[in-house]
């Protein structure tokens, strides 16, 4: 019981709304751009998305990321390109398109948004 204690000020990202009951709407945190993206905290972080994707979607047979990040239109769009290593499969093996492992691309690369930390970072 003490542990809920120390954590009776800390809110989740559903706010005040209880989990068991029907979700009512809530404040929609505003996307946060940053030309020329985010700066990475360690040298293997993928890197966070500098643009909001409300109206992006991501299906088996559909990546509209790929407007913007493909080798195709990259350079067109002023985006960087899907890394090499999105196109290799679990044996290393390079493949003529991006590995349904990396299709995904917000399992790993996340949007940024103005909201404060839940918790302070006493680091």
């Amino acid at each position: 019981m003490l542990a809920f204690a120390v954590y009776a000020d800390v809110q989740t990202l559903r706010g005040d709304n209880p989990i068991d009951k029907e979700e009512k709407s809530f404040e929609q945190k505003k996307p946060l751009k940053a030309e020329g993206g985010f700066e990475r905290f360690h040298k293997k972080q993928p890197p966070l998305i500098p643009h909001g994707i409300e109206k992006e979607t991501i299906t088996l047979k559909n990546n509209s990321c790929m407007k913007c990040h493909s080798e195709k239109n990259h350079e067109k769009e002023k985006a960087p390109k899907v890394g090499d290593s999105h196109f290799l499969d679990r044996d290393g093996k390079k493949l003529q398109d991006i590995s349904m492992r990396r299709w995904f691309c917000d399992t790993c690369h996340a949007p940024q948004v103005d909201a404060q930390p839940l918790v302070d970072n006493s680091l």
